[in-house]
């Protein structure tokens, strides 16, 4: 069976097929159209007329928007605007169209500029820094504790010049940054060479206390900052600390230690540079023939670690210490505060 053809266009009873194309214009020529519509700013058309320049008529651009600048520059001294600029401050010239307004700029800067000298004088000379480290896990305000007592007759010697304070030996990095806060005496944020170099600061600790001493001054070393004293007592160092090698930094430092028992501290210290650290010495204390009471201590301290407690509340050990921690300070003003340390 034939398949009859399908009628023609032509044929009656049907309608003409009328092919419609659509010419679709490119993104291209669109925006081309849109962009020649509107109105154009002189700063558009010179970007429509450089749209053909390839990449090495850069320096042409460049150029000629430096022409620009300087015709700007021409009504105004454009070089008494940059002298009167510092480097942590900026200038908008779109404002300045005289002469006069330029002086009046440099005269803000060197007013500013006298503000600034006359504050920096009025701020508050840096406080010699005593900061004390507590052994094992004992708190920063437990009194029984000797480096505790000792900060409590300090801060009430010197009542002012002084800044006395204790850390337990797990706060280091609250002891840094309460130094660098004290340091910034211009409340910058950030130290100057000049409050570095003025820094004044002793450390001492206990037990661990010790060993986070040392690793506060190799801290402060990274910024430069010296230390006047260290003093380490029956120091213990912390896993992956030395508390054996003073670092350059340090001017002065002393270590009391005891041999005996179970926990014992470093039995000497030395300078990592000899020529900038003085060693005031290693001084070795005995308790086994000069047994001591150590009132108010736990009694797990005064049996399982029975020589390093009492090395702690030796009064004789803990009055030299405070001893060389006073003659790094100003005067006191109370004399009535002297004292030695209590039993």
């Amino acid at each position: 069976m034939k398949s009859r053809p399908s009628p023609r266009a032509t044929e009656p009873g049907h309608l003409p097929v009328v092919r419609f194309s659509v010419r679709r214009t490119s993104l291209k020529s669109r925006r081309r159209n849109r962009f020649d519509a509107e109105v154009i700013s002189p700063n558009r058309m010179i970007l429509h007329r450089l749209r053909g320049v390839n990449f090495f008529s850069i320096p042409i651009i460049s150029v000629f928007w430096f022409v620009c600048a300087s015709l700007v520059c021409s009504r105004v001294n454009c070089g008494n605007i940059f002298a009167a600029a510092e480097p942590t401050a900026v200038v908008t010239i779109a404002g300045l169209t005289t002469r006069h307004d330029a002086k009046a700029v440099r005269q803000n800067f060197s007013s500013n500029e006298a503000a600034a000298a006359k504050t920096s004088g009025e701020h508050a000379k840096t406080p010699t820094i005593v900061i004390g480290f507590v052994g094992g896990f004992v708190r920063r305000d437990n009194a029984v504790h000797s480096p505790v007592q000792i900060a409590v007759r300090l801060r009430s010697a010197h009542l002012s010049g002084v800044h006395v304070e204790v850390f337990e030996n797990r706060r280091r990095q609250d002891a840094y940054r309460k130094i660098l806060q004290l340091l910034d005496t211009a409340h910058t944020g950030m130290l100057s060479a000049a409050e570095k170099l003025g820094a004044r600061i002793i450390i001492y600790g206990m037990s661990w206390g010790g060993s986070e001493t040392l690793a506060l001054a190799r801290e402060l070393k990274t910024q430069k900052i010296p230390v006047l004293l260290t003093i380490q007592v029956d120091s213990v160092a912390k896993p992956g600390q030395n508390d054996e090698v003073i670092p350059a930094n340090v001017a002065e430092a002393a270590n009391f230690y005891q041999t005996s028992g179970l926990l014992h501290g470093r039995p000497q210290i030395r300078a990592e540079e000899q020529g900038r650290t003085r060693i005031l010495g290693n001084f070795r204390y005995d308790y086994k023939a000069n047994s001591l009471r150590c009132a108010g201590y736990p009694w797990y301290d005064r049996v399982f670690t029975k020589y390093h407690t009492e090395i702690e509340c030796d009064p004789a050990v803990w009055n030299r210490v405070e001893q060389m921690i006073r003659e790094k300070l100003p005067p006191v003003q109370d004399k009535n505060a002297l004292s030695g340390n209590a039993e």
